[in-house]
């Protein structure tokens, strides 16, 4: 059992700045006053939990994270309800992801419900920094750096730094009840991960590999990068870092339909991209998981049996696509305005994270 020492920051942010700050949070530009530290030895194991008031680290030049970039870590929000209970967006779920990433990496375990215990700490004391609006949320990003201080990479690191920070936030690509249509890329010149790689990892090297792409899509009038498989740049795996959905038109049933690529190692497993697949069955919606190639896309926008697209994940919680760029043409997809099963969709579990609808599946857990 692991404890933790609370040291309340003598200095926290004066309320009408805070009050400020919520009223337009952004995302990712401000933090709460707090944040919570564990550390991890291979003769101690994990110990000296830590709430204490945000602030930087102190880490020598060697230290191993800053060469060989062992780390990983977790996106995750907490939501101000209807009935003014804060509560976690499946944090079990994120705490499960976080184990997997640690062991592709070669860090060790941390107990999940030491993961959950610190995201409560947190949020609790920084309550006053969780907003209310429709769309808004505290952003938590838990994270584990190796601390190590070698230039030997042989070997994983034998001490590491476990951390919570907290960010109050709006939804990536805008939080208004309409979301705007993002226009993507198709890379066909670099790839984000390939297999036996550690692409189904949360970790930060696959994300510090994809700046260049991005900057080629912005150049070329682009919110984000989609990318394609590493052995044939023919298959469309994730967009930026989120899940991808294409949605078809009613068949025979009747019932629309929304198809994602399956988890082959190389994808990110989405806690977004999984609640999708269990609720969309509850609205009518049927659900598969399966391949799309580039011109499969192409050729089911013309046909107009394609009907709608859409990234999810936990910064953008849904974002719908309305036009695909490349080096050998676009498209566009549909009217390019988002549809009624990305807005539907998108509604309900906005709805289910605020409170504002039937929680089926007990995904919302109450922190204060």
């Amino acid at each position: 059992m692991v404890d933790f020492e609370v040291r309340p920051n003598r200095q926290p942010v004066p309320e009408a700045k805070r009050k400020a700050i919520l009223a337009s949070p952004g995302f990712g530009k401000t933090f709460t006053d707090h944040m919570v530290t564990l550390r991890w030895s291979a003769e101690r194991g994990w110990h000296d939990g830590r709430l204490e008031p945000y602030g930087p680290f102190m880490l020598d030049p060697a230290t191993s994270v800053f060469h060989y970039a062992q780390e990983c870590f977790e996106g995750m929000k907490a939501y101000r309800q209807a009935n003014g209970v804060i509560a976690l967006f499946r944090p079990d779920a994120n705490a499960a992801r976080f184990t997997r990433s640690a062991e592709r990496m070669a860090m060790p375990e941390l107990p999940e419900e030491l993961f959950v215990r610190a995201l409560e700490l947190l949020v609790s004391q920084d309550s006053d920094w969780v907003p209310d609006a429709v769309g808004t949320s505290l952003y938590l990003r838990p994270f584990m750096i190796a601390t190590q201080r070698t230039l030997g990479f042989t070997l994983p690191s034998d001490s590491y730094l476990f951390c919570v920070i907290a960010s109050p936030a709006t939804a990536a690509f805008g939080a208004g009840d309409v979301p705007r249509p993002l226009n993507v890329w198709l890379s066909e010149d670099y790839t984000r991960a390939a297999p036996g790689g550690t692409g189904a990892a949360k970790a930060g090297g696959n994300y510090g590999g994809t700046f260049k792409a991005t900057r080629q899509a912005v150049g070329n009038g682009c919110d984000q990068v989609v990318w394609l498989d590493a052995a044939e740049h023919t298959w469309v795996e994730e967009m930026g870092g989120m899940n991808l959905f294409f949605v078809y038109a009613p068949d025979g049933d009747g019932r629309p339909r929304i198809v994602t690529p399956p988890l082959t190692g190389t994808l990110l497993p989405g806690v977004t991209r999984d609640s999708l697949l269990a609720l969309a069955p509850e609205l009518g919606i049927a659900t598969g998981e399966s391949r799309i190639s580039v011109g499969q896309w192409r050729r089911q926008c013309a046909s107009g049996e394609l009907t709608e697209v859409f990234a999810c994940g936990t910064a953008a919680v849904i974002a719908p696509v309305g036009m695909v760029k490349s080096v050998s043409g676009e498209w566009q997809i549909g009217d390019r305005r988002p549809g009624p099963v990305t807005l539907r969709l998108r509604e309900e579990l906005l709805g289910i994270q605020h409170g504002h609808r039937p929680d089926p599946f007990s995904w919302t857990h109450k922190v204060c």
